[in-house]
């Protein structure tokens, strides 16, 4: 046998260095791939060839592939090897663990990890039953030296990971390994613990030598600290608490070792973050005493090593230990379990240490703890926490400053420092949150912070900071700064950005919280003040001003007289330039000014109407003066102004003076809306796309100017329809509507029936809006896009905005600000399409809600709402989105609920999505299961990217449809069929109006949508629908006179789902939970879905018969809903499809071994146990009472 196993060595070994080497030929790798695999799989002496090669006289990659095989042959042969051949090869490996590894230090991991494995298949296969002594031999085995003790912990490690973690194991043979390890647990617990304990002794004693002896001891010592974290994570909390927290106590001790320290540190961090009882975690707070806190603070305190990557790491987890403590203290506190630890102060100190440590992450991984406490209901109110919010709002000033100059050289590549600038915006917006609780704990404290912040920013001079460095980081060879004025990167800009966040998150509280008589007016007064007086010219620091003009503004309701000084200092605003009447287009900088002023007033018109109702002549001749020059203002601009005058007039409460406004706010759009001219431009595609310019070639940019004042006039009228109809309303309170002449009746129910003043005025633009969108969905026809120039060809495509909206890709968060923004001319023109579509779908959206009676009795509006929101839909691969949005509104409005109405678009909206949508995954499953092909690598990119927006777009559109389904699932009244007037309440049903015979084809249109959407590569979409849908609909159904072709469609629906999401735990639940409400409801009428079941593969038929009787016959034998469930889960697991991963993968089968913890079911009977159970003693006259 000798002679044939050194031959085929021989030829393993070659087979290795071919595969390994690097200059192998291909062909040859695979070659020797091939005949590797083929041996592990066929020869009959796999053990003595894999021992042989497993010697460590062999080079380190021989001695892995020859552990690797004999980890296979324990894996696939194991269950067929005899007896003694079992024994053999588990004497040779502990043989190899105990003289086959070099030293510690010079073993190779692989190697070590490759023995570890070896040992634990076998553990997984024999223990306990067959394998008794196996943790004494391990105990045994640590004796030999530190090598053989670091491959126990190994051993110990990867078993808990097999076991608890990943559970790799077959349920019996998984619950016997884990039971003996529980009940062996205090034994093993001690004796890491000693190995610990020894191998830390002996590498303090020889540390100071720096011999290879300690670094021996060090090793074990951290193999022993990662075996402890595999187990800590799972254990009872008592192992981990035992002897007075000893183990914690150890741990903390470690903190002090630099070697040791990080493994330390992950250990107490899987400990402290334990869940369990509250009783259970009580020990936990030991770590608040001095002796624990004073290792952890002494851990932290070294801050200039946190640059070396080690000690950052350490410092990470050191946080995390102590946010996990914090979280503990929570718990414990607030249900009363201990009372507030004394030297609570200590720990905040250290925790405040961790907040203004110049990593940001260690920044952000504490801002959840401290919101948690400062929301605590206990702890918020200790004033050791006071004073703790305190800190925290200075140390926030500091945090909330965007990154230096000198971070950013850090950070040269773009993508880098986006990244950065992203992930530093998310810190900024949670510490927002936490300064907000910290206010509501001192909120005058804070105020004075954020009061003497302000007021040093207006009194600093203006730094602009390094102009070059700040061009270099705005990456545009264009990007120029106007001189004098800041960049984003300004220093600046950056303290003025972080201050107005912070009073902005201050300012939100401040009113909330604190009375009335109590607010410090004077001093806010004093503030606002200073703000307005303050002139500035640059446009990053006038927008900042804008905004805390704005989180100033409530003091202003105790000084009435100074409103009209606040709206001087935002009208100039409105109009803001940075070179008075310069042709340039003008920055994204001064467009934000611009746009900030006027949501200012907007904002302000908001929420304090009567406030500023005084000023609303002011307003409006201001407004008119601004008007005046058709070219001062942008169309979204003059809207906002008409937004906020149209929200004052809702103050007039008095119907006829608010209707003769907003005749004469609207009379000039109305009069260009409403001209011939016009009129033929919205209802003919050639003549719209003529007057906007799209069919024209266009090589000057000033060749355009008059089609832009075209566009601009259409979007201007769409605009102010737009902001009449969100914002005109009736008063809210219904004697005042009444007085108004608001109300023009009662509904049978005694509900008030309102009429918007804008109804009139509206109504009478609506034909053109809705020619308008007829028009713009009929552009996408082949022979309109025929018409546009090769200039605008493009002009349909979505925009890289919208593109990474749609993608989920994130905007860049430092843009060019000081740059001017040119746009070609196809960008505009994508601008004004996407706008003009988006915009004319929000008009008859707020129209619903907004003008309710007045807007569904328009004649013929159903028909009219078809024929131009629902036509040419397969042409625009946008449309869905914004039409489900937009019905969803309409079918939530009350007095929408019009069977004519409803009738006529449901039945147009559904049945065009389903045919929509089922086209769209069709291809999407083409695509998915099609291999790729060899296209050219220059197109490549595009395709990919074209492929994953589409699939996008269909996913959002499919989500929505289910939104809409779902929408229309309410709680109603279903009336008894049995007795009319008997009603019993029911789970949420879809609307009974879509279950009416009228709409039958719509409800299986619904059907049909629902059922078909379980087979599409949406596992989020599957879930939902499975859970919330599917059966919601085919109930109000399952009791009628299905076909039973529909039956079997149903079913077998839900079992092709199965086959491919059943994979995902959740999806398999929602869809086998559906299948048997199928099962139960339809089976006894439909034999067919038994002809169903028989074709599932490898189906117990026996198994199958007695369920199935059952369900015909539920009186044969009553079961449990649970174990019933469990039962039809068996049945049909033939149908649930494996992952790609594991469709190929050979599967490793270990055998259950006879249990040890069988559980002995008591007897029945009560007379063969009577003697047993004393029943006859207790009858005795002796009996002791």
């Amino acid at each position: 046998m000798a002679d044939p196993v050194s031959a085929m060595c021989e030829q393993l070994v070659k087979a290795v260095n071919v595969m390994m080497d690097a200059e192998s030929n291909q062909r040859y790798r695979l070659e020797a791939l091939k005949f590797f695999e083929e041996f592990k799989e066929k020869c009959l002496f796999c053990v003595p060839c894999g021992l042989q090669l497993a010697d460590k006289s062999q080079t380190a990659v021989v001695r892995h592939f020859g552990l690797q095989i004999l980890e296979h042959v324990i894996k696939f042969q194991w269950n067929n090897m005899p007896q003694q051949d079992k024994v053999h090869l588990k004497n040779c490996t502990m043989e190899l663990l105990t003289n086959g590894t070099f030293p510690i230090l010079e073993e190779q991991s692989h190697i070590k990890d490759a023995l570890s494995r070896i040992v634990v298949e076998m553990i997984k296969r024999e223990w306990p039953q067959h394998w008794p002594d196996m943790l004494k031999e391990m105990e045994t085995l640590t004796s030999f030296g530190e090598t053989q003790t670091e491959l126990v912990m190994l051993i110990l490690l990867r078993l808990a990971e097999d076991v608890i973690t990943f559970q790799t194991l077959p349920t019996q043979r998984r619950r016997d390994i884990q039971q003996t390890l529980t009940q062996n647990m205090d034994s093993i617990f001690t004796f890491l613990l000693s190995i610990l304990q020894q191998h830390v002794d002996e590498y303090r004693r020889l540390s100071s030598e720096t011999s290879r002896e300690a670094k021996a001891h060090c090793r074990v010592g951290i193999a022993t600290l990662n075996t402890l974290a595999g187990y800590i994570d799972w254990v009872a909390l008592v192992h981990i608490t035992n002897d007075n927290c000893h183990l914690l106590e150890i741990l903390c001790l470690l903190l002090s070792e630099t070697e040791l320290q990080l493994e330390a540190a992950e250990c107490l961090l899987i400990a402290v973050s334990r869940k369990g009882k509250l009783e259970d975690r009580k020990p936990l707070m030991v770590l608040f005493d001095d002796v624990a806190m004073h290792y952890i603070l002494s851990a932290a305190q070294p801050a200039g090593a946190g640059l070396l990557e080690v000690r950052y790491t350490f410092l990470k987890r050191l946080c995390q230990v102590l946010c996990a403590l914090g979280g503990q203290l929570c718990a414990l506190v607030v249900s009363l379990i201990m009372n507030i630890p004394e030297n609570l102060n200590k720990y905040m100190e250290a925790f405040l240490a961790f907040t203004t440590h110049p990593s940001q992450f260690l920044r952000s991984s504490t801002q959840t703890t401290w919101g948690n406490m400062f929301r605590h209901e206990v702890l918020s109110k200790d004033p050791v926490v006071a004073q703790m919010a305190v800190k925290y709002l200075k140390a926030a000033m500091t945090n909330l400053v965007k990154v230096s100059e000198t971070g950013l050289q850090i950070n040269c590549n773009m993508k880098n420092f986006s990244n950065n600038m992203m992930s530093f915006t998310a810190f900024r917006a949670q510490q927002g949150d936490v300064a907000r609780h910290a206010c509501k704990i001192a909120p005058m404290e804070a105020f004075q912070i954020a009061g003497e912040w302000l007021q040093y920013q207006i009194n600093t001079p203006l730094d602009t900071g390094n102009a070059l460095l700040n061009t270099i980081f705005i990456c545009s060879p264009t990007a120029k700064t106007g001189e004098g004025l800041c960049s984003m990167l300004s220093p600046s800009a950056r303290q003025w950005d972080a201050m107005t966040t912070f009073m902005e998150s201050v300012m939100g509280q401040l009113f909330k919280i604190v009375d009335k008589e109590k607010l410090p007016v004077d001093q806010g007064m004093e503030l606002l003040q200073a703000v307005v007086n303050y002139e500035m010219r640059d446009p990053l620091i006038l927008s900042c001003i804008l905004s805390n003009l704005s989180s100033l503004f409530p003091f202003v309701l105790h000084r009435p007289d100074f409103l009209p000084q606040v709206f001087f200092k935002l009208f100039p605003a409105i109009t803001f330039e940075v070179v008075e009447e310069s042709k340039a287009p003008r920055t994204r900088a001064v467009k934000n000014v611009r746009r900030h002023a006027c949501s200012s007033i907007i904002k302000m018109c908001r929420d304090y109407p009567e406030f500023v109702l005084p000023c609303f002549d002011m307003l409006y001749t201001q407004v008119k003066k601004l008007f005046a020059n058709e070219l001062l203002l942008t169309q979204m601009e003059k809207c906002a102004l008409m937004e906020a005058l149209v929200l004052l007039s809702n103050q007039f409460k008095d119907y006829n003076k608010q209707k003769a406004f907003l005749e004469e706010l609207m009379a000039p759009v109305t009069t260009r809306w409403l001209s011939e001219d016009m009129r033929s431009v919205l209802w003919e595609p050639a003549s719209f796309l003529a007057f906007i310019g799209a069919d024209q070639v266009v090589n000057e940019p000033a060749a355009e100017d008059q089609m832009g004042i075209n566009r601009s006039r259409i979007s201007f009228c769409v605009y102010t329809i737009l902001g009449v109809v969100k914002r005109a309303r009736w008063p809210a309170n219904l004697e005042e509507a009444k007085a108004g002449g608001f109300v023009v009746g009662y509904t049978p129910a005694g509900a008030p029936i309102y009429r918007n003043p804008c109804a009139e005025p509206l109504l009478g633009l609506l034909p053109n809006l809705l020619n308008l969108i007829r028009t713009h969905n009929s552009l996408f026809l082949p022979e309109n896009m025929a018409r546009l120039s090769e200039t605008f060809s493009r002009a349909y495509d979505v925009m890289d905005v919208e593109k990474n909206l749609i993608l989920a890709i994130s905007q860049p968060t430092m843009d060019m600000y000081d740059s001017p923004v040119y746009k070609s001319a196809l960008e505009r023109m994508q601008g004004f399409f996407c706008m003009l579509y988006d915009n004319c779908y929000h008009v008859i959206g707020y129209a619903g809600p907004a003008l309710q009676q007045d807007f569904y009795t328009v004649e013929a509006l159903a028909e009219q709402l078809v024929g131009s929101a629902l036509i040419h839909l397969e042409h625009n691969p946008l449309s869905m989105q914004m039409i489900l949005g937009v019905f969803m509104v309409l079918f939530r409005t009350t007095v929408f609920h019009k069977e004519p109405l409803k009738n006529h678009l449901y039945s147009s909206l559904f049945s065009g999505l389903s045919q929509r949508l089922n086209l769209r995954w069709q291809i999407i499953n083409q695509r998915t299961n099609m291999c790729g092909s060899d296209d050219d690598e220059c197109s490549e990119e595009n395709q990919v990217t074209q492929e994953m927006l589409e699939d996008r777009l269909v996913r959002l559109a499919t989500r929505e449809v289910m939104d809409l389904l779902c929408d229309c699932s309410t709680n109603v009244w279903v009336f008894s069929l049995g007795d009319d007037e008997m009603m019993y309440p029911v789970e949420p049903c879809f609307d009974l109006y879509l279950c009416s015979v009228c709409l039958q084809d719509i409800y299986m249109t619904l059907l049909a949508i629902s059922f078909n959407s379980l087979s599409w590569r949406d596992t989020t979409n599957c879930q939902r629908v499975a859970t919330q849908v599917c059966w919601a609909l085919l109930r109000q159904v399952a009791g009628g006179n299905l076909l039973p072709e529909a039956v079997t469609w149903l079913f077998a629906s839900v079992l092709k789902a199965l086959q491919m999401h059943g994979q995902h735990d959740g999806c398999n639940a929602a869809l086998t939970q559906l299948a048997l409400f199928i099962y139960d409801a339809l089976r006894p009428r439909y034999t067919e879905l038994r002809a169903i079941m028989n074709q599932i593969p490898n189906i117990h038929l026996e198994q199958l018969e007695q369920f199935d009787q059952r369900t015909v016959n539920p009186a044969l034998q009553k079961v449990g809903e649970k174990k019933r469930k469990d039962q039809f889960k068996k049945l049909i697991a033939g149908t649930v499809g494996k992952p790609l991963g594991q469709q190929f993968k050979k599967e490793v089968h270990i055998r259950n071994l006879p249990s040890l913890f069988k559980k002995v079911k008591p007897s029945k009977d009560i007379v063969a146990d009577s003697e047993d159970a004393g029943l006859v003693s207790l009858f005795e006259p002796d009996h002791d009472d």
